[in-house]
Order: C-alpha cells, then sequence, then structure tokens
C-alpha cells in the first residue's frame, strides 16, 4: 500500500501522510563517523518516493548543510514539482559570528540563498523558523519571511519549537504579513505538552500539526522494559538526559498500553505509535527518521494500522 496524501495544513497544497526527516544526513557522530552518507540517503529517500512519499523534511545545520546537499543532488535527477520540501533556519552555522544565528534579517537572508542553492531549487515550499529567537524584534523576521513569500521562494512559512508558546506564535500570526501556516512541535504518546494550549491554539487558527519525535526517540518501539537494564548502543544505554526524560514509571505505563493495543491487533508498538498520530485529527503528517530501508518501510507500513475510536482514546488516556 502507498502513501496517501493529504492538505498541507489549511493549505491548498498535497502532501504525504507521513513526512520524511534528514536530520541524520551527513551527521558526525561524537566518534567523527558519518551517520548517514550520500549513498544510504539517496537509497532512503529512493525508498520513501517508491512508496508514494512527496514530503521531505530538512533544515540548514543537518550535517552542517550536507542533508540539504544530498536532497539536491538526489532531486537532480527528478521532477522538483513533484516534491514538497521543507526546510529551517535558526541554529549557530557560521563559528564565531555574532550574526551567524538566530532570526535576523541578515541570517534569515544568508541562510535562504544557501539553502536553495544547496537544494539546487528555485524555492522551497516550506520554511520554519527552526526556533523562537527573542533577541529578534518579531516584526523583523515577520516582515523577513513575508518577502520571501512575495518573492517566490518560499510558498508557506511555520513554526518549530521544543518549548511551544502558543502566545507568540497568534501574535505574530495577528501582524500584516503572511502568517504561519504550519507547526512542527515535539508530539507523541509520551510527549503531551502541546496539550494544554498550543494544540487547541493550532486547531483554533487552522495551523496544521507536522510532529517530530513521534516515537519519543525510539522509546516507543517497544525496545525499552521497565525491570531491565538498556539495550547496549541505544540511547537509553549511553545517554543519561534520555533515560532521565523517558525511561520513567509514567511513560512505562504508556508503552505498556501501547504494546498492549500491539498485541491486540498482530502489530507492533511502533506502528501503533505512530497509527495514534495518524488518526489524530490536528495531525497534518508526522515526521519520520530512519536509518536503513527496512527502518523507514516499517514505519510507513504504519499507515495500514486503523485503530478503532476505542483503541485511540485508550492510548490517548494512557498518561
Amino acid at each position: 500500500m502507498g502513501l496517501e496524501t493529504v492538505s498541507l495544513g489549511d493549505t491548498g497544497t498535497k502532501v504525504s501522510e507521513i513526512a520524511f526527516g534528514t536530520w541524520r544526513f551527513g551527521r558526525e557522530n561524537d566518534d567523527g563517523a558519518v551517520e548517514i552518507g550520500e549513498k544510504r540517503a539517496h537509497e532512503l529517500l529512493d525508498a520513501y518516493a517508491d512508496a508514494g512519499g512527496n514530503f521531505i523534511d530538512t533544515a540548514d545545520m543537518y550535517g552542517d548543510g550536507e542533508s540539504e546537499r544530498y536532497i539536491g543532488n538526489w532531486l537532480a535527477d527528478r521532477d522538483r514539482e513533484d516534491f514538497v520540501i521543507a526546510s529551517k533556519i535558526y541554529w549557530p552555522t557560521r563559528k564565531d559570528d555574532p550574526n551567524g544565528r538566530g532570526l535576523s534579517r541578515k541570517h534569515l537572508r544568508r541562510q535562504m540563498n544557501l539553502i536553495l542553492d544547496r537544494l539546487g531549487t528555485e524555492y522551497i515550499d516550506l520554511l520554519y523558523i527552526h526556533r523562537w529567537d527573542d533577541e529578534t524584534p518579531a516584526d523583523e523576521f515577520m516582515r523577513t519571511l513575508d518577502g520571501f513569500v512575495r518573492d517566490g521562494k518560499v510558498n508557506y512559512i511555520g513554526t518549530s519549537t521544543l518549548e511551544p508558546n502558543a502566545w507568540k506564535v497568534v501574535k505574530a500570526n495577528e501582524m500584516e504579513y503572511e502568517p504561519f501556516r504550519l507547526a512542527q512541535p515535539r508530539y507523541n504518546l509520551v510527549n503531551r505538552e502541546i496539550e494544554s494550549n498550543y494544540l487547541p491554539m493550532c486547531e483554533d487558527y487552522g495551523i496544521g500539526l507536522i510532529p517530530w519525535s513521534p516515537l519519543a526517540g525510539g522509546f516507543l518501539t517497544g525496545k525499552y522494559s521497565r525491570d531491565e537494564e538498556p539495550p547496549v548502543g541505544t540511547r537509553g544505554a549511553t545517554d543519561q538526559q534520555f533515560r532521565n526524560s523517558y525511561l520513567t514509571d509514567e511513560n512505562f505505563d504508556v508503552l505498556e498500553e501501547v504494546e498492549a493495543v500491539a498485541e491486540d491487533i498482530d502489530t507492533t508498538p511502533a506502528k501503533v505509535s505512530l497509527a495514534w498520530l495518524l488518526k489524530h485529527d490536528a495531525v497534518t503528517a508526522p515526521i519520520v527518521g530512519a536509518r536503513t530501508v527496512e527502518q523507514l518501510e516499517e514505519n510507513i507500513d504504519a499507515t495500514e494500522i486503523s485503530l478503532t475510536d476505542e483503541q485511540f482514546e485508550r492510548l490517548a488516556n494512557a498518561k
């Protein structure tokens, strides 16, 4: 079964129901090894496109720009119009340059040109601010982003965030510029912080949700157990912050409910967790990442899972 298309939030553009995230492309780990080189990146993009995928997510700082370059080289052999490309700007990209980060007009314009050059395209479909910049007046960056849309460099703008603040988005959207039409917060069955006010804000203002970390950094795949040490080589075994954030009794209560639903319908916890987001009325398309084609195909297979309303609520109420 191929990926179906959905509306990109409250816009006329159609995207795949699952987006493909490329944050590992060109990324060096602590040992200096590249997690996903260009050859494997192209294999993953091929597999995604073969499944009917058209929604590719990247950022100017992924792999220090290598992610965008890999994608651009891959697009060179294809019809650019077949794909919806999203990128982001905020994080530092120039060492020791005080203007090499944030959302100032200077940084936004420089990075916008670099993004287009690396991707080998005249425009991108969606540009996110990668984080909010409290040091730059919102009027400055909203005016600059609006200019990108007017110049044809960007079709839509969005906001990506770790600590959602609904009133900032609403206030920015009340300015007489192109508004944020998409939001990319962290959202999954154990990270539910957006449900208090950010999610209702998005629903009320017609802002589409493109959640990142839909599997909670791998916690919701079922690889961890409450009373056992994390498997060797996993984030839970090597990252103390991950252990503190995810390997908690409260989260294991949720995971055990996910595993129970997975057993009921004879599938995996990862597919159930993604299926919950796919069934969520407010969600446009969750972003999945993968190291291998097999992992990507398993994530895409989640679209074949149909949760009942009772199962959806059972999972929603697990936390």
